[in-house]
């Protein structure tokens, strides 16, 4: 078993309301997560100490945002795995963290593009509902999913969301 680390990152906006940032992936022929919406996030290296360092690592690899300098992690959600057997057996730790307001983001070329969401729309009850997604090496299945505007967030992330919502008590 390997593991992995995602961070759920939040900032301040000018409105007052937080912003979670969502990256969605870049096309990568081997990768199984290749073009979804997701949160910045990666595998443990071996030389990884534990897994909020990768967190903060691959936050900082994908987005060019420094958790270390321009935030901090607050704590984590629940262990994740993945439930389709065609994707690799990994254990996935969620990270939350805040970082300042005016933090920029600067993609790396495993990321198409990054973005803010507020925590109003994430909280909104009809952006979450039952949809068919396109499910790599398999086809398209129905799927719980959050949407925001053309975003369609499902699987793994999705399941990351509902734990944060939860803990909201949204």
């Amino acid at each position: 078993m390997s593991y992995a680390a995602i961070a759920l990152v939040l900032r301040p906006s000018a409105a007052g309301d937080p912003e979670l940032l969502m990256i969605k992936r870049a096309e990568v022929e081997r990768d199984p997560w290749s073009g979804q919406i997701a949160c910045p996030g990666g595998r443990m290296d071996p030389i990884d100490p534990n897994l909020e360092f990768t967190a903060v690592r691959e936050t900082w690899e994908e987005t060019g945002i420094n958790l270390s300098i321009d935030g901090r992690v607050l704590g984590t959600l629940d262990d994740l795995t993945p439930r389709t057997p065609s994707l690799p057996p990994l254990i996935i730790r969620p990270f939350v963290a805040v970082v300042k307001p005016e933090v920029a983001i600067v993609p790396s070329i495993e990321v198409a593009e990054a973005f803010w969401v507020p925590l109003a729309a994430i909280r909104e009850t009809t952006a979450w509902s039952r949809a068919m997604v396109r499910v790599r090496g398999v086809g398209e299945r129905e799927e719980s999913v959050f949407r925001h505007g053309d975003y369609t967030v499902w699987g793994l992330t999705h399941r990351a969301l509902t734990q944060f919502v939860e803990l909201l008590g949204a």
